[in-house]
């Protein structure tokens, strides 16, 4: 779950890093007002996208009535496929250096990665690419910990000019408590910012928390902006279902992440292209399945429906015994490409095939999930 800008900065202010002064604006009166309070602004567009600056979401204003004119620009804006509802007004600051500080999960090494830059203002591979000699990198053993000594190596080994190293030690150390404390998966302020005056201030906050650990952080989960989220997402996740929307027209119902993918891959070989990953999970009920179907057939871009299921703990009749209340309840119209393997698959296929003497819906049971997929993608063809 990737929080807004704002809603890092506060869980940032919480943890002892210091943030520009700011309020959250959901109306031009609301721009106006903080404005008025804060003097010269930034109006940051508050989309959970990446590149809003270079998309013209971001703003400096130096006047009430300017501020009054980009707002009305940048409400109701669309920035990369995301409306603007909510500005985000700061103050501006008067920048003499811009840093980076982060913290990524590295699920290959089992560790946590610490990236640390005397540069900042651009994305990290930027930076790697144009100051190979300014950033650092160091992978964290969470069983140990983030010591002192490898934060002192990244600010050396990024060369961070000594007058920094206090206050920017400080704040490495704040950060990697936030990531632990909050079980992200990412957090990163770019750029970290040096003041004219010399404060040291998290001038933009990023975090993105793991959602297997929601269920610990109940105040987070709260925060989840779902106008953010795909409508159908919307809706599976509250079934409890694991979707994601594509653009192609074969729609995937299979059980487990990785039999999902794999179904994925096999339309993709065979030249197609899927307009989902649907993940029932393992020990999917008849009720789950039907809510799956029904998620997939509001999808207007599909025109087949590759169904992939390999039975350990979830069962086949189960299976096909939602498939045929879906299809008893609702009229689908496209074709069904069904495989069912593994636990009670026999009673799963007789099931299917005495439906398929009462109804007029189009349902063509496969052996393996190859034959499957080049059939889904021969149906495609076919409409």
């Amino acid at each position: 779950m990737r929080l807004h800008e704002y809603q890092a900065k506060q869980i940032f202010a919480q943890n002892g890093i210091k943030i520009p002064k700011g309020k959250l604006a959901k109306s031009v009166d609301d721009v106006e007002s903080i404005v008025k309070e804060l003097g010269k602004a930034v109006l940051k567009s508050q989309v959970l996208v990446g590149g809003r600056g270079k998309a013209g979401g971001i703003k400096l204003v130096n006047s009430i009535d300017e501020a009054v004119e980009e707002a009305k620009e940048l409400f109701g804006k669309n920035i990369r496929g995301h409306l603007v509802e909510k500005i985000y007004v700061e103050e501006q600051l008067d920048i003499d250096r811009e840093m980076y500080v982060g913290f990524t999960l590295d699920r290959t090494n089992k560790g946590i990665v610490a990236i640390v830059s005397s540069v900042g203002g651009m994305n990290i591979e930027e930076i790697a690419a144009k100051h190979p000699d300014k950033i650092a990198r160091k992978t964290i053993n969470p069983k140990w910990g983030l010591w002192d000594y490898q934060i002192r190596e990244l600010l050396y080994e990024s060369n961070m000019p000594k007058e920094y190293f206090k206050e920017v030690f400080s704040i490495v150390k704040k950060l990697y408590n936030v990531m632990v404390k909050y079980e992200a998966e990412l957090t990163e302020i770019n750029p970290l910012v040096v003041t004219k005056d010399g404060k040291i201030i998290a001038a933009d906050a990023r975090l993105n928390i793991d959602d297997n650990a929601l269920y610990r952080h109940k105040d987070l989960a709260e925060l989840k902006d779902y106008t953010e989220i795909d409508q159908l997402e919307r809706i599976a996740e509250q079934k409890g279902l694991n979707y994601v929307k594509l653009d192609g027209d074969i729609g995937v119902i299979a059980n487990g992440a990785g039999m999902s993918m794999a179904t994925m891959d096999l339309i993709y070989l065979e030249g197609g292209k899927p307009a989902n990953f649907l993940d029932i999970g393992g020990g999917a009920s008849a009720e789950l399945v039907k809510e799956a179907m029904n998620i997939i057939l509001q999808d207007r871009n599909v025109k087949v429906i590759f169904i992939n299921i390999f039975g350990g703990i979830t069962r086949c009749d189960q299976v096909a015994e939602g498939l045929i209340k879906a299809l008893s309840e609702m009229e689908v119209g496209v074709p069904i490409v069904l495989r069912l393997a593994g636990t009670n698959e026999e009673e799963g296929r007789n099931m299917i095939k005495e439906f398929l003497n009462k109804t007029k819906e189009k349902i063509i049971l496969v052996e393996t999930m190859e034959e499957g997929a080049k059939k889904a993608v021969e149906l495609v063809k076919e409409v």
